[in-house]
């Protein structure tokens, strides 16, 4: 069912809340959609139109799409790319009760059957792994997988333990992705954090992993403390068909710091099956496989930064007040300015 008005309404299962600006002038127009399950909804948040194969991308406790702002416009090679806000993050609102990570994971599958997708690439960083993983291990039908910074450990469930590690990785995030979790995290809030942390903690993902059927890649930073090596290692070996590539000089928001090179390893997984084989020996990326030389990037352009800043704010603005249209905009400003960016 179609809703326009962007509420619940009573009784309702579902419904789509559509946001969308006609931007013909844009170069990257980004389209910003509800689906709802009942008084609950995720935004989703679209790249692309053409193609008939998507990518759906989940990101970790307490952040956003954003984190995927840098990653999507690389990964249109077969459909559109679709960035989902679930509850509690990204202004999202949270229902009453804390959702557990097969909710979670449930809301992430009715977004697939109400968009229709067929087959669609599955993505999930960090506790968006536990998220993607418990789905697809109840889903045979999804044959195509990758999980970014796969989290937690096992014997590695504490608080304080899981603290240090991410304070250890983001040591050698750039600050871009530092201002990003900051803004992230008062969007989601203490409260909502602290209730969907012990569910993160505690959820078993190595026992969903021997589940899923589907052809994985697994990707890590280099520096990722809270996915370290010999774990994605033995997640490799719990996967029954899997990839596995380490980003050098990445730490664990590896999909916005080096995201030509994460696109690049996802589209290629993307076209291939389980039938052309896997290899669960990790893999380091070649540093120089980009063709980048030894120059120093060039600062960008004040106009691009001042873009971006506004963009944010107009995102920001309509996050506050519930408005799509406005969400939309900013987003669409941001990703703009973004591609300059990155190709200055």
């Amino acid at each position: 069912m179609v809703d326009s008005s962007g509420g619940a309404g009573a009784g309702r299962l579902y419904a789509w809340g559509m946001s969308r600006i006609e931007r013909k002038r844009r170069k990257r127009s980004v389209r910003v959609d509800r689906v709802y399950d009942g008084d609950v909804y995720v935004r989703v948040n679209s790249v692309g139109s053409s193609g008939d194969r998507s990518f759906i991308l989940i990101p970790g406790i307490g952040v956003s799409s954003t984190y995927f702002e840098r990653l999507a416009p690389h990964l249109n090679e077969f459909g559109p790319v679709h960035a989902l806000d679930l509850p509690g993050f990204g202004g999202v609102p949270h229902p009453s009760s804390t959702l557990t990570i097969r909710e979670y994971a449930d809301l992430v599958g009715r977004v697939i059957d109400e968009l229709d997708l067929k087959d669609p690439i599955i993505v999930g960083h960090s506790m968006g792994s536990q998220v993607v993983s418990d789905l697809v291990s109840r889903r045979p039908e999804l044959s195509t997988l990758i999980l970014i910074g796969p989290v937690v450990v096992p014997g590695q469930r504490r608080v304080l333990t899981q603290a240090v590690r991410f304070l250890q990785s983001s040591w050698h995030e750039p600050l871009t992705v530092k201002v990003l979790a900051v803004s992230a995290y008062v969007f989601c809030g203490f409260k909502w954090f602290s209730r969907v942390l012990p569910e993160m903690l505690t959820y078993p993902i190595e026992e969903a992993l021997p589940k899923v059927r589907a052809h994985t890649l697994v990707i890590r930073g280099e520096y990722d403390a809270v996915a370290p090596r010999e774990w994605v290692e033995r997640v490799g070996e719990l996967l029954p068909s899997s990839r596995l590539w380490e980003i050098p000089g990445a730490a664990h928001s590896v999909m916005y710091a080096h995201a030509e090179e994460v696109a690049k390893l996802c589209v290629d997984h993307a076209r291939r099956t389980v039938a052309d084989g896997d290899d669960d020996r990790l893999q380091v990326y070649p540093e120089d496989s980009d063709g980048s030389d030894d120059k120093e990037p060039e600062a960008p352009q004040p106009a691009a930064i001042i873009q971006a800043v506004g963009g944010r704010i107009e995102e920001t603005i309509g996050i506050v007040t519930d408005d799509d249209d406005r969400v939309a905009e900013g987003k669409s400003q941001v990703a703009d300015a973004v591609a300059s960016i990155d190709h200055d």
